[in-house]
């Protein structure tokens, strides 16, 4: 049985600029991430009502493991605020972040993380384990997950049905070439 939240999903009083507002932005970036040939994911960290940094996956682009969403928006933020604390930060992501992610915004100290569609393979923010809100790290983050889920879901399940469809396809011309 898989954990449960530490708080429900709720949204934000003012309409323009709640959770879902956030995360559909979130969602806008991991389209980049598709258009590039990358696994769907963005992030967008905002403060005080204001982006001061998105990310979309891109590690096979830039040859670099840790080109992830998250890593992407938290580089930015920091050279924003010129800090590498993100105090009063929230950070919306489409999936739920791995271990490496998650290890960066404890060590950025972000208020809290919100995201879309749980991952049960590699989550970190309480699927698979809960590196956010362990008691033995000296910063404990703020979760809210399961925003805008199903859309978040679906996005990356499209794609890597279309990847599969293409992985087939060309299957099937290399065998049509050695007929």
């Amino acid at each position: 049985m898989p954990p449960a939240f530490r708080r429900e999903y709720q949204s934000l009083s003012n309409p323009e600029h709640d959770h879902e507002y956030w995360m559909r932005h979130a969602l806008n970036l991991a389209q980049r991430a598709w258009d590039e040939g990358e696994v769907p994911v963005g992030a967008v960290l905002v403060h005080n009502n204001q982006v001061i940094g998105e990310g979309w996956n891109r590690p096979i682009g830039r040859h670099d493991p840790t080109a992830h969403a998250e890593i992407m928006a938290l580089r930015q933020g920091g050279l924003v605020l010129q800090n590498y604390r993100l105090l009063d930060t929230t950070l919306y992501v489409t999936l739920e972040p791995c271990v490496m992610c998650s290890g960066a915004m404890v060590h950025s100290r972000i208020g809290t993380l919100v995201y879309g569609a749980r991952d049960e393979k590699t989550g970190a923010a309480g699927s698979l384990m809960d590196v956010l809100g362990h008691p033995g790290m000296n910063h404990q983050v703020n979760v809210i997950g399961g925003v805008l889920a199903q859309d978040c879901s679906a996005r990356l399940s499209d794609f890597f049905r279309m990847r599969r469809q293409q992985k087939k396809q060309q299957r099937a011309e290399l065998k049509a070439q050695g007929d």
